[in-house]
C-alpha cells in the first residue's frame, strides 16, 4: 500500500493572477511564501501558505479555458477550510462582495457549512468547527 503524509499542496490555475492573489491573500488570509514569474511560460507561480503550512500553489497561464462547475464537471470539485465562527466568516465574506450559498447542516455530523467561489468560480467551502 502506498504511505501518504499529507497533502502537500493544490494547484490552482486562475484566469486574473493579480485579482486572485489579491482574493487568496487579502480576503482568505494567506501568506506568501515565494512568488516567481517564468518568462518561458508567460506565468506566474505564486506559493502560498496558511498557518504557516503550505496550501495552494496559484498559477497564471495566458487565455486558460474556463472552469466547468455547473453542471459539476468530473475532477476536483470544491476545497474546503475549517473556520472558528461560519457567522462571522459569512458576515466578512459578504462586507467584501462575495456571495455565500444558504448554510447547510451536515447529515452526518451535524456541523454547519457554507460555499462561495474564488474569482474563477473554484467552489470553496467553510465548515464550522
Amino acid at each position: 500500500m502506498l504511505q501518504l503524509q499529507k497533502v502537500q499542496h493544490i494547484a490552482i490555475i486562475c484566469s486574473n493572477y493579480e485579482l486572485s492573489k489579491s482574493f487568496y491573500t487579502t480576503i482568505l488570509g494567506f501568506e506568501i511564501l515565494d512568488e516567481e514569474y517564468r518568462a518561458e511560460r508567460n506565468s506566474y507561480k505564486l506559493e502560498l501558505a496558511l498557518n504557516g503550512n503550505y496550501i495552494i500553489e496559484l498559477f497564471s497561464f495566458p487565455n486558460p479555458p474556463e472552469r466547468l462547475s455547473f453542471p459539476e464537471a468530473t475532477g476536483l470539485r470544491h476545497i474546503a477550510f475549517e473556520v472558528e465562527n461560519l457567522d462571522e466568516s459569512i458576515h466578512f465574506l459578504n462586507k467584501n462582495n462575495i456571495y455565500c450559498e444558504p448554510i447547510r447542516i451536515n447529515t452526518t455530523n451535524s456541523k454547519r457549512f457554507t460555499f462561495f467561489n474564488d474569482p474563477d468560480k473554484l467552489p470553496i467551502e467553510l465548515c464550522e468547527k
